[in-house]
């Protein structure tokens, strides 16, 4: 499972004038943290090209809880599956920082997709990786604890928006226990339950909106499901993970 969409986002595997010629389509939006930029189910079809800062993407639940499916940043488009079907929004994008944008009419997105066949290919190569994720998220819900849920999720922030000290890997994306709660579909408590686990075992160190990994081998341990907290792991992790 994932939140984060390929390694190299849209705009960045865009030829420069290409992605000149896209922002230049579009006019610039500036979003204040905790700001909707897009609403679920919304008829809404423009495009957001985010240039800087983080966005959370999420979908209501029918019990009236929020499911988190993926952080997106700088160079990737939100809104795209809307303006490809024309279809309302299938889910709702929030600033999580400061995030400075183009919005881009849904007219001028399919018109620059159909003078750019690459570009179409780009877009259909990102909806299947969301999918394949979307697939791999509803086995992990299915079949993994709601600590290993956790520890992956920890992995995978430490790993790609991770800042490394001599103290250990601080999460740049300072998200609160209920959006961690989301990111895994558990409940805040199951959370703070597996965090202090965490916290006890010397794997994380938390403070406010703050996680700090500690021990990274023994956290892609539990993600893997091949430690449990207090036990010696069985095995080392893989070289380079």
């Amino acid at each position: 499972m994932s939140l984060f969409g390929q390694d190299r986002s849209f705009l960045h595997a865009l030829p420069a004038a290409d992605r000149r010629d896209l922002l230049a389509e579009g006019a610039p939006r500036m979003y204040e943290p905790g700001e909707i930029m897009i609403r679920e189910r919304d008829t809404s079809a423009y495009v957001l090209a985010l240039l800087t800062g983080w966005s959370v993407v999420s979908v209501g639940t029918e019990r009236g809880a929020r499911l988190i499916l993926a952080l997106r940043g700088e160079g990737e488009v939100v809104g795209d599956l809307a303006a490809v079907d024309r279809r309302p929004r299938s889910a709702t994008v929030t600033a999580l920082g400061r995030v400075e944008a183009v919005a881009i009419s849904g007219d001028r997105f399919r018109r620059f997709l159909a003078a750019r066949p690459h570009a179409t290919a780009l877009i259909m190569r990102q909806l299947a990786t969301r999918l394949r994720s979307a697939d791999v998220e509803r086995r992990s819900l299915a079949s993994e604890t709601v600590l290993q849920r956790l520890a992956a999720r920890l992995v995978e922030l430490a790993e790609r928006a991770g800042r490394r000290a001599e103290s250990g890997t601080f999460l740049e994306l300072p998200l609160p226990q209920h959006d961690l709660a989301a990111a895994i579909g558990a409940t805040r408590e199951a959370v703070a339950k597996a965090l202090r686990l965490l916290r006890e075992q010397g794997v994380v160190r938390t403070a406010h909106r703050t996680v700090v990994v500690i021990d990274m081998p023994v956290l892609v341990l539990l993600a893997q499901g091949r430690a449990r907290p207090g036990a010696e792991p069985a095995e080392k992790p893989p070289p380079g993970v």
